[in-house]
């Protein structure tokens, strides 16, 4: 790549980029998107951000196919079921995965705000900000866009979710914004990718413990998310002014 057109992406306007990505790749097959974004726009400034959920291991195997050595941050908020935690280190070892980066919530915080980890139970939006969204800052300091595993058909503001978007500063890429279940499980199926093992008895999204339920709703996978709650995001996708104000 020419060092005088990288500067030049470098310093064009967001919105300019933006236009840019989305009209050239919001076509493109998930890997197009990840080797353009990894070695042409973002080269050593791109992690992605994973929960190690339900449809993780898509995004790490193809993570993988392009470099096992791509930082990946797992945000450990202390809260996640025993399952998700071995399977995190089940697919690290098939994927080959080898910087993989824990970030827990700030220990002197965590024992102010909530020192018996029941801040779920009085205040979700609480709660995640505390392990979620501000532990998240840090852990993408030296990086100048990250990926999601987000999809248009989970539905809600996720609907209209494009590949390249722009939130806090940062660039966010969704090279799976376009697939379908049927993509998902095609692509389980072809690379032999183990399930989480709570997908079988219900669970087709899969965040924290004590917020996270089988799905009320077959047709809607995040039904089982902060069930009986207006809540649906834990505030990593809500831009700074839309989340709700944590005293």
């Amino acid at each position: 790549m020419p060092y005088a057109d990288q500067q030049t992406r470098l310093q064009q306007p967001v919105e300019e980029r933006l236009a840019r990505l989305n009209g050239e790749l919001r076509h493109a097959s998930a890997t197009t998107i990840l080797r353009a974004s990894l070695l042409r726009e973002w080269p050593q400034k791109l992690t992605y951000v994973s929960s190690f959920g339900a449809e993780s291991a898509v995004m790490l195997a193809l993570i993988a196919d392009v470099d096992p050595d791509f930082p990946v941050i797992f945000l450990e908020t202390g809260l996640h079921f025993p399952q998700t935690l071995d399977y995190k280190d089940k697919l690290i070892d098939q994927l080959g995965l080898t910087n993989v980066r824990e970030t827990p919530p700030n220990e002197t915080e965590r024992k102010v705000l909530d020192p018996k980890d029941r801040l779920w139970q009085s205040d979700p939006d609480a709660c995640c900000a505390l392990r979620k969204v501000r532990p998240l800052e840090p852990a993408l300091e030296g990086f100048d866009a990250w990926i999601t595993g987000r999809k248009r058909f989970h539905g809600g503001a996720r609907m209209s979710l494009p590949v390249f978007e722009h939130s806090a500063g940062r660039f966010k890429v969704n090279p799976l914004a376009s697939w379908t279940q049927e993509d998902v499980d095609r692509f389980f199926v072809q690379r032999n990718l183990p399930r989480h093992p709570l997908v079988d008895q219900g669970y087709p999204s899969i965040g924290c413990w004590p917020c996270t339920r089988p799905a009320e709703d077959p047709s809607d996978i995040r039904s089982g998310r902060w069930a009986g709650m207006a809540k649906t995001e834990c505030g990593l996708h809500v831009d700074k002014a839309e989340r709700p104000r944590v005293f």
